[in-house]
């Protein structure tokens, strides 16, 4: 500010004092070119490689010594104004991270023992502490409702109606709760929550550059380095060889080396990136960083897994067939995992007292299958193929639904048969990226026939049933040695191979926090809309970034022609460079208010 008021007062006294002019002048180039300044001094340094800054302060003193001393202050000028916009486009960003955080309270009450309510900071809350949330209360931590509760999730979801929550559902962090008050059992820790996830993904974008940044910041050196070695040359051979007199030589070296600066290329794909991953943050699908975001539109391939991505993941026990000791270990042994099926078994046989079962056994996890607990097993059919079947469960169970069974000593001891319902959005999506040319398949755990089932239901004419999480990778890989670019959708920790396999990752955010890990991209919302909203965006992002490419070296190439022919003196020189910098930049900044309607 204090630089601009100089440049100014510069400008005024022109026409009526011009030492003071001058002096004004000096002053602007020092205040507009500080920073600018630093940053040259200290990064040339810190990487013993030149940069842009570097160039425009070379420029701006070259100016000033052959007495264009206004010139070189509107050049800074315009440069820091290039410098404020991409700031700008930063903080964008940035302001996501602190609007994030503000969702979430800094304290809790916490229920004591003797009954005391007392207040705590929600970073000293663990697993298993009882908070009470007041109606029209933030909640402060994730964790299990006591009660039916009502819900304002639009925080962290985007949808501003309030949802109905039963008892033992989870519940998260920032929402608010809009009903009666009730008490929270805490899940999970303050930095583990669903919040501090997203908060620490849109950290970890903003310091992962695109391809195209990585090769812009890869070639600026190189380029710097050619300008200081060229700009010399020129001055020569226009002294030397052409006969100019050294300061006509001299200025039209200083107008060289301002338009051949790389600022606007520099500028290309930055602040819009930043501005598109803003823009999805805000949308509810996070990128953990502009690669991300911009490889999401070159995709060929989308796979998808079935349950809580393309349908809701709500099951209900539809039919079921064992007795009442293999319910109450299945019972026992589906509490103990937070899969949607699990979760049905659990809700539909909560009457069942438990206290017959041996709970000092253990309960192991096999990974894509099921469960196991001594000598009895649950889990997908397929992991029961070589069990004896004597009462027939497996042609017993209904074709089309989610079948698990039981299976004790080798032998099939009953089967639970499961609905699910396929989420609307999913239909619209699946249809949108057919329309784009890409191929949507479904690679599930489930059986033929309810693969089946949900693929005609969604519009998804490829399927892959009774995938183990080395078969989700297989199919990956497969697509990607025949040069595809492949994207994979899941949330459970068996998709987490085939996540962290494919080019882009994608994640639903109320899916396990392994698969969130090893992803790309997440929806906050299982909605595969907001996917398909951001599929379009990253198309859009990548045009702008292109264009803004092609636009660059054009006016580049263009001034340093003219510059060559002698058509260009350094004020117009400074005018047209910098101010395509800045339209650069500008053009980039549309994508932080770019809505649904300008990309559908």
């Amino acid at each position: 500010m204090i630089g601009v008021i100089f440049i100014i007062a510069g400008f005024v006294l022109l026409p009526l004092n011009e030492f003071g002019s001058s002096i004004a002048f000096y002053f602007a180039i020092f205040f507009l070119g500080f920073f600018a300044a630093k940053t040259a001094v200290t990064e040339t340094m810190r990487l013993r490689s030149p940069n842009v800054d570097l160039l425009m302060i070379l420029a701006a003193i070259g100016a000033v010594l052959i007495g264009f001393e206004s010139e070189g202050a509107l050049l800074l000028f315009i440069f820091a104004s290039a410098e404020v916009l991409e700031d700008y486009a930063t903080s964008k960003s940035t302001k996501a991270i602190s609007e994030l955080m503000s969702q979430v309270p800094s304290s809790a009450n916490v229920l004591q023992d003797n009954g005391e309510v007392i207040e705590v900071p929600t970073e000293s809350l663990v697993e298993g502490n009882i908070a009470v949330v007041a109606k029209g209360e933030q909640i402060p931590i994730d964790g299990y409702a006591d009660r039916e509760i009502f819900v304002n999730e639009s925080a962290l979801t985007g949808e501003s109606v309030p949802v109905t929550r039963a008892a033992g559902k989870e519940v998260f962090a920032g929402t608010i709760n809009e009903g009666n008050s009730f008490h929270l059992e805490v899940s999970k820790a303050s930095g583990d929550t669903v919040f501090s996830n997203i908060i620490r993904m849109v950290e970890e974008a903003q310091s992962r550059p695109s391809k195209v940044s990585k090769f812009i910041d890869r070639i600026e050196s190189k380029y710097v380095m050619g300008v200081l070695i060229g700009v010399p040359i020129f001055i020569f051979i226009l002294y030397v060889i052409n006969g100019f007199s050294f300061e006509e030589a001299f200025y039209r070296g200083m107008v060289m080396l301002t338009v051949a600066s790389p600022c606007a290329l520099v500028a290309s794909a930055t602040p819009a990136t930043l501005s598109a991953i803003s823009n999805g943050a805000r949308n509810g699908v996070l990128f953990k960083g502009g690669a991300a975001m911009e490889a999401l539109s070159t995709m060929d391939i989308l796979y998808s897994d079935k349950t809580g991505t393309l349908t809701h993941g709500d099951f209900q026990v539809v039919d079921y067939a064992a007795d009442e000791e293999i319910i109450k270990e299945v019972v026992y042994m589906e509490q103990q995992s937070s899969h949607p099926i699990a979760e049905a078994v659990v809700k539909r046989f909560k009457a069942v007292s438990l206290e017959s079962v041996d709970q000092t056994e253990d309960i192991e996890e096999v990974v894509g299958s099921g469960m196991r607990k001594g000598n009895v097993e649950v889990g997908k059919p397929a992991a029961f193929a070589d069990f004896e079947d004597p009462m027939g469960y497996m042609e017993s169970a209904i074709d089309g639904n989610t079948n698990i069974f039981v299976g004790k000593d080798g032998q099939v001891a009953g089967y639970f048969s499961l609905a699910d319902r396929v989420r609307e959005e999913a239909v619209h999506a699946v249809s949108g990226f057919k329309k784009e040319g890409i191929v949507v398949s479904l690679l599930t755990g489930d059986n033929e026939k309810v693969a089946k089932k949900v693929s005609d239901e969604v519009g998804i004419s490829e399927y892959a049933a009774s995938c183990m999480p080395e078969d989700k990778i297989r199919y990956v890989n497969g697509q990607q040695d025949k040069g595809k670019v492949v994207g994979m959708i899941g949330d459970g920790i068996n998709d987490a191979p085939a996540l962290a396999n494919a080019d882009i990752g994608i994640a639903m955010g109320s899916g396990s926090s392994v698969a969130m890990e090893s992803s790309d991209v997440v929806i906050v919302k299982n909605n595969l809309q907001k996917l398909f909203y951001s599929f379009k965006l990253s198309q859009k992002l990548n045009r702008i970034i292109i264009g803004n490419v092609i636009f660059s070296i054009s006016v580049i190439l263009t001034l340093v022609t003219l510059n060559i022919f002698g058509l260009l003196n350094l004020p117009m020189a400074v005018l047209f460079h910098e101010g395509s910098t800045i339209l650069v930049i500008l053009n980039g900044l549309r994508l932080l208010r770019q809505g649904r309607e300008g990309l559908m």
